[in-house]
C-alpha cells in the first residue's frame, strides 16, 4: 500500500455529541473522516469518497440505518459498523442482515469502537481487482490463485483477491462473510465450531482463550445465514455450507 495513503471513513449520525465522538476516535486512528447527519447524505458521501469504514446510526431523520446499509451494499465494500441505542436482538440481527459487519451499542467506549474497526480491517488487508473467470475449457490465467472447494464443486474461493464464484459467477460478499467462507475453505471439510469462527472475527477479544459470548455466537449464525443466501442456498437445502449439529459448520462438495 502507498505509504501516503490515508484511510477514509464516513460517519452517519444525527446526534451531534455521538457524531463528534466517533469522528475524533477515527481521526485519532488515522482516518480522513466525512460526516453526515442524514441517511441520504451518508449514502452520497460513501459514493463520493469510497470509504474503508462507515459507521451508521440506526435512528436517522430520513431513512433508517438499515436502509442506509442496504443501499451502501449495492456499491460499497466498506467495513460497516451499525451504531444502535438498542441492544435487543431483533435490531442487531436486522442490521447484520442488511449487510453490516458489526454493531456497537450506545453508550460505547471509543477504545471498543476502534478495536472492533481495526479487527475488521485486519481480516482483509489486501483488496484487489478480481479478474473475470476464464472461458469454459481453458486453464486459469497465469498468476491466479483460485482454489476450488473440496471435491471440485461449483464454488471457487480465492483468498488472495478476496473473491468467490459459484458456477463461474462472481458472488458479492462482505468482508465478514468472506472471512467466514475462507475459514471454512481452509478447514477442508473439517467441521469448524462457532466459537472458532468467532475467534476468526474477533481475534483480539478471544486471543487469550476467553469463552465466546452467546451474543457473538448468534452473530456468527446470522453472518452464516447471509453467506448461505449469497451462495444461493438455505439450511434446508445446503449445497456448500453444511450445519454440523451441536458444533458449527463445514464446507462440503456439491
Amino acid at each position: 500500500m502507498d505509504e501516503n495513503y490515508r484511510r477514509v471513513a464516513v460517519v452517519v449520525e444525527d446526534d451531534e455529541d455521538i457524531r463528534g465522538l466517533i469522528e475524533i476516535t477515527l481521526q485519532q486512528a488515522g482516518f480522513v473522516v466525512h460526516v453526515a447527519v442524514t441517511g441520504a447524505q451518508g449514502v452520497t458521501l460513501a459514493r463520493t469518497h469510497s470509504p474503508d469504514v462507515a459507521t451508521v446510526d440506526v435512528s436517522l431523520p430520513d431513512i433508517d440505518g438499515f436502509e442506509v446499509i442496504r443501499r451502501l451494499r449495492t456499491f460499497s465494500d466498506a467495513v460497516v459498523i451499525m451504531v444502535t441505542a438498542h441492544g435487543e436482538e431483533p435490531d442487531t440481527l436486522l442490521g447484520l442482515d442488511s449487510g453490516a459487519d458489526e454493531y456497537v451499542t450506545k453508550p460505547f467506549r471509543p477504545r471498543e469502537l476502534r478495536a472492533r474497526i481495526e479487527a475488521l480491517l485486519r481480516r482483509t488487508r489486501r483488496v484487489a481487482s478480481v479478474p473475470p473467470p476464464p472461458p469454459n475449457g481453458q486453464e486459469p490465467a497465469a498468476g491466479t490463485t483460485d482454489q476450488p472447494a473440496p471435491g471440485g464443486s461449483g464454488l471457487v474461493v480465492d483468498p488472495d483477491v478476496r473473491a468467490a464464484r459459484v458456477d463461474g459467477e462472481l458472488v458479492s460478499l462482505t468482508r465478514t462473510q468472506f472471512a467466514l467462507l475462507a475459514a471454512l475453505h481452509e478447514a477442508r471439510r473439517r467441521p469448524v465450531a462457532k466459537g472458532e469462527l468467532a475467534r476468526v472475527l474477533w481475534p483480539d477479544q478471544y486471543s487469550h482463550g476467553a469463552r465466546v459470548t452467546e451474543a457473538d455466537s448468534r452473530t456468527v449464525e446470522v453472518h452464516m445465514a447471509n453467506l448461505r443466501r449469497k451462495l444461493g442456498e438455505t439450511p434446508d437445502n445446503p449445497r456448500f455450507v453444511h450445519t454440523v449439529r451441536g458444533l458449527g459448520y463445514r464446507l462440503a462438495t456439491d
